[in-house]
């Protein structure tokens, strides 16, 4: 299949006179129809991209409701993609932090405005103003001053950090700009989040979403935590783990690592089907079919509040026809224009999986595209393909778009690695490697500890069990990690030497396409004497 702008012209009902016209027929055709588009659509993506399996769920006004899944839950092994498989929705479960603290601001028991440390008295940032100024809504909007991805290496990968450990770790992590001066995404103020439900509940984020969000919206697939899930019907993890680099190389089934310590910010696993049920409620500002109200509706419209400006540009062209003339953030919700629509959307990314959620509120659509498989080619192309069939707009090829733009980045990512990237650097060590050897310690990370093995050292990060492995020569007094392929990124381990002792040890990713949740140019060791 060459792309789909032929196909969807065949779908459209009456053509495509008049975007309101078109985008109205659109919405209105039967769900055999819808069903049958959305297959082609699927099936050319699963081909184009080698992605294993998609699900998807499409809402709109006044007609049924569609689910329904493509290709196979995991690579070798029988069992197809259904409306009910479950997907890891990860910081798609923002949105249900959110509202949960929406739920509590209707009962008076937590203010959006209110100051953290009045229902955390322990929380600290490393700014002891900033700890004062940080309110409830902060947590949410990604503009405390935190470098992106601060504190990551505390959940990804699996490590043996609490919570709790969380929590007293955030007053260690620098902040990178002024409190509320720029956007930049974290996943540990959402974590901290999940705290404040606890303290203001007594019932854990896990439990409170559940009882107060899942079992009302009859969400009876869903789990705030994979480790709660009860089937076998959940979708594998698949990711390309190079070479040369993660993004690229053949594709391979990976191993979940998330925990249940993410759960606020990025627990959730989901279906198509179910996640219907919470389109439906956000669509009606917290008004369920049965009278009972979730949430209030000014609290709706104040978590679709842009708070943050993440980017502004020169607007949509004619090869980048979704650009926005400008990006906010909400409660969990990004905010966009969208082909002339207000566009609420977010994305989740974890081991192995890319999801989308996508709602047009002015329409009173939603689309929901799970892949899994790490890279967001297929869901974002068909997410987008689908939001245009919803809108009416001009017939866009996806599927070439979004096979160019993989082009495109992997060509950059050659460059990158082929050139300073992923090069071994001139120089050595300038002790004798016993010299390198101890345990060292970061304020909020924990420790690792360096041992001579044979005629070399290697590397334990003693939180994270997948951290483990020789250390390569890398340059003056630094060293490059072998980490497992499923652990993640590799890091280059650069000793401080002064006075012929090492004083101290600094990192920072091998690759530089690596994802932001691998912050080890965060982390800063000292010796443990």
């Amino acid at each position: 299949m060459n792309g789909f702008a032929g196909s969807r012209r065949g779908f459209v009902i009456g053509g495509l006179s008049g975007l309101a016209l078109a985008g109205t027929a659109a919405r209105g055709i039967s769900l055999a129809t819808l069903e049958q588009m959305i297959g082609v659509w699927a099936d050319g993506f699963i081909k184009a991209f080698d992605a294993p399996g998609l699900a998807v769920a499409v809402v709109r006004p006044g007609q049924p409701d569609f689910a329904g899944g493509y290709g196979v839950r995991t690579l070798g092994v029988p069992g197809k993609v259904d409306a009910h498989t479950l997907f890891g929705i990860a910081s798609n479960s923002k949105a249900f932090t959110a509202a949960a603290l929406a739920i509590l601001v209707d009962e008076g028991k937590v203010g959006w405005e209110e100051p953290v440390i009045r229902y955390i008295p322990e929380f600290r940032m490393s700014d002891p103003v900033v700890t004062n100024l940080v309110t409830v809504r902060d947590l949410l909007v990604h503009r405390s001053g935190l470098a992106l991805g601060a504190g990551d290496l505390m959940e990804f990968p699996a490590s043996s950090h609490s919570v709790e450990d969380i929590l007293h770790g955030l007053q260690y992590l620098k902040l990178e700009r002024g409190f509320r001066s720029g956007y930049a995404y974290d996943n540990i103020l959402y974590i901290v989040a999940g705290i404040l439900i606890e303290r203001v509940t007594g019932q854990s984020w896990t439990d409170f979403v559940t009882a107060r969000l899942l079992q009302p919206l009859g969400m009876t697939e869903t789990v705030a935590t994979r480790s709660r899930a009860r089937t076998d019907n959940i979708a594998g993890r698949h990711a390309r783990l190079g070479p040369p680099v993660r993004g690229m190389g053949p594709m391979r089934v990976v191993s979940p690592d998330e925990q249940d310590k993410i759960a606020a910010a990025g627990g959730i696993n989901t279906s198509a089907h179910d996640v219907a049920a919470w389109f439906h409620a956000q669509l009606n500002r917290g008004l369920l079919p049965n009278g009972q109200r979730l949430w209030s509706a000014t609290q709706a419209e104040e978590m679709w509040r842009p708070q943050t400006i993440t980017s502004s540009g020169p607007g949509p062209s004619a090869d980048k026809p979704m650009r926005p003339v400008i990006e906010a953030y909400a409660l969990g919700w990004n905010v966009q224009d969208y082909r002339g629509q207000r566009l609420l959307s977010h994305g989740g990314g974890l081991t192995g999986q890319i999801t989308r959620h996508a709602m047009l509120p002015e329409l009173g659509c939603a689309v929901a595209v799970y892949s899994n498989v790490e890279d967001g080619y297929a869901s974002t192309g068909l997410r987008n393909a689908i939001l245009d069939y919803l809108v009416g707009a001009p017939p866009f090829d996806w599927l070439a778009a979004m096979q160019k733009l993989r082009t495109e980045r992997e060509a950059e990512a050659l460059k990158e690695v082929s050139g300073a990237g992923i090069r071994q650097p001139v120089g050595a060590p300038s002790l004798p490697l016993a010299a390198y050897a101890g345990r060292y310690r970061d304020p909020w990370y924990g420790d690792i500890v360096i041992a001579v093995k044979g005629q070399g050292l290697t590397i334990d990060f003693t939180r994270t069990p997948v951290f483990k492995s020789a250390l390569e020569p890398w340059g003056p007094d630094a060293f490059r990690t072998r980490f497992p392929a499923e652990a993640g990124e590799d890091a280059v381990v650069t000793f401080v030497v002064k006075d012929g002792a090492v004083t101290g040890v600094t990192m920072k990713a091998l690759s530089p396409l690596a994802d932001f949740s691998f912050d080890f140019q965060h982390l800063a060791f000292v010796p443990v004497r």
